[in-house]
């Protein structure tokens, strides 16, 4: 009865929480599904990453909040209906409500035939950004979690690798603590310029953050 209790006040405090966010309540004023978009936002506002007529993967998807930003972004006046310039294909394992203008593909990003999929949906034209606000399922137990989050961030890596302009960037989310070093490092192997970013949308107590990696190093890592 205990542990029931303490959970009932530990969710009854996220929901108070949750309802008295400043970007939870932005969001719904401005036609967001979640709160996540305003951290791409900030992303975007201090490098300069989303222009009209690119061609964008948003890796994790669901719900929908980054894709939403992003056919804005590629929009004239910043519609989020109407025409487009650009392309944006989204991916994730859960389902996603659709997005004008957004091509969705539900499955899981680790799995062979899912990225074929993915590959045939982007075509042959290279790509100009790729995001990715994938995370696992987190069990609680540190060093398996990082391995978990780490594995998402190399997937990521990999695909930008092989399907991004020379000048492209990706951004990913992942989190400090074990492993983060490590990814950092991949990051400044396989970029030219690494940025680390916490926006102010991403909750203090939080261990979430983002790096974003803009254009890519030759093959042997030499600048």
């Amino acid at each position: 009865m205990k542990v029931k209790t303490k959970s009932k006040k530990v969710n009854k405090a996220w929901l108070s929480d949750h309802l008295n966010d400043p970007y939870v309540k932005l969001a719904q004023r401005e036609g967001y599904r979640a709160r996540a978009a305003y951290k791409l936002k900030e992303i975007d506002e201090a490098l300069g990453l989303v222009r009209p007529g690119m061609r964008v993967v948003d890796l994790g998807s669901a719900p929908g909040a980054w894709s939403q930003y992003l056919r804005r972004r590629l929009a004239p006046g910043g519609a989020a209906l109407g025409e487009l310039k650009g392309t944006i294909v989204a991916i994730d394992i859960l389902p996603m409500e659709p997005v004008e203008g957004v091509a969705f593909l539900q499955g899981d990003f680790r799995e062979d035939a899912m990225l074929q999929r993915l590959n045939e949906a982007v075509g042959e034209q290279p790509l100009d950004l790729v995001v990715s606000d994938m995370a696992p399922n987190l069990s609680g137990i540190a060093a398996s979690d990082a391995v978990r989050i780490a594995h998402l961030v190399e997937l990521a890596v990999d695909f930008a690798v092989r399907r991004l302009k020379p000048e492209g960037a990706l951004v990913v989310k992942l989190f400090h603590g074990s492993g983060y070093s490590q990814l950092v490092k991949l990051f400044k192997q396989t970029f030219r310029v690494v940025k680390p970013v916490k926006p102010k949308a991403s909750r203090d107590k939080s261990a979430e953050t983002f790096l974003v990696g803009i254009g890519l190093k030759p093959a042997d890592g030499a600048d």
